[in-house]
């Protein structure tokens, strides 16, 4: 599966269209992890532990976004964005998004 986030993908023609494609998460932090982001809170400096959580959440995002799209028949999914948003104080939602196409070489 060819992921992108341009509308085209350089030495392919798009040449259908099956539609939205969406994959995304909703990722809680814990206890452990939230006092360990309290003390570095403290000192300033990267918040590893949410970085980590984050990082973790969108590869999920990406992967159900590709499911999606691979059970639509598609091949590539062009203009795919993240989106991520506050589902309550301890809990971050990320989205996926991008168009399923089937492309093949020009």
């Amino acid at each position: 599966m060819i992921v992108v986030t341009t509308e085209t993908v350089p030495g392919y023609r798009i040449v259908e269209v099956k539609g939205i494609a969406r994959g995304g998460v909703v990722m809680a932090t814990h206890l452990g992890r939230d006092i360990l982001a309290g003390l570095r809170n403290l000192v300033g400096g990267e918040v590893k532990e949410y970085t980590e959580m984050m990082a973790q959440a969108r590869e999920i995002a990406l992967q159900r976004l590709i499911q999606s799209a691979e059970e639509m028949g598609a091949n590539a999914i062009v203009g795919m964005r993240f989106m991520t948003s506050n589902v309550g104080q301890r809990m971050a939602e990320v989205y996926a998004f991008g168009t399923a196409v089937v492309i093949e070489p020009e």
